[in-house]
């Protein structure tokens, strides 16, 4: 894997979370979650009370994210090794990710509660913005493969 592939991974990723977030902004208009996760998660790593609200944990919180996904999507482009990305396979890749997040290490840390125990609403989102960024992803690794195939 060359530094370019991991350069378009994490573009990827960048656009994919974009993507994501989106999906959640629009999860937290529509009142199916009361707070972004991210933020969520930056309050409980900063200092003082885990669930009270920190000066600059917003902007923290979305370079986290982005850090996050620029990361997955890089991972996933090392993993991958430069072909095509079949659609089910980014969604897929999507999932997984929000299944080993909100199952596993963000309950594990006691930022929030399982998906099985969480309020309805944000489950539906989170999982709609992880396959949102597994289809983004997807897609722009795609067209960055397409351009090499030119």
């Amino acid at each position: 894997m060359t530094g370019r592939g991991l350069v378009e991974g994490g573009v990827g990723g960048a656009v994919a979370t974009a993507a994501m977030s989106a999906v959640m902004l629009a999860g937290s208009k529509a009142g199916l979650m009361e707070d972004q996760p991210p933020k969520h998660i930056v309050r409980a790593a900063l200092p003082g009370h885990s669930r009270r609200r920190k000066p600059g944990e917003g902007v923290l919180a979305a370079l986290a994210h982005f850090g996050f996904g620029i990361t997955a999507g890089a991972l996933f482009r090392l993993v991958s090794r430069g072909r095509r990305t079949p659609m089910p396979v980014g969604i897929g890749y999507g999932l997984a990710i929000w299944l080993a997040s909100y199952q596993g290490w963000v309950p594990g840390v006691t930022v929030l509660p399982p998906i099985s125990d969480d309020r309805p609403g944000r489950p539906a989102v989170m999982a709609a913005g992880h396959v949102v960024y597994g289809i983004v992803l997807a897609t722009v690794l795609n067209r960055f493969r397409s351009r090499d195939d030119r």
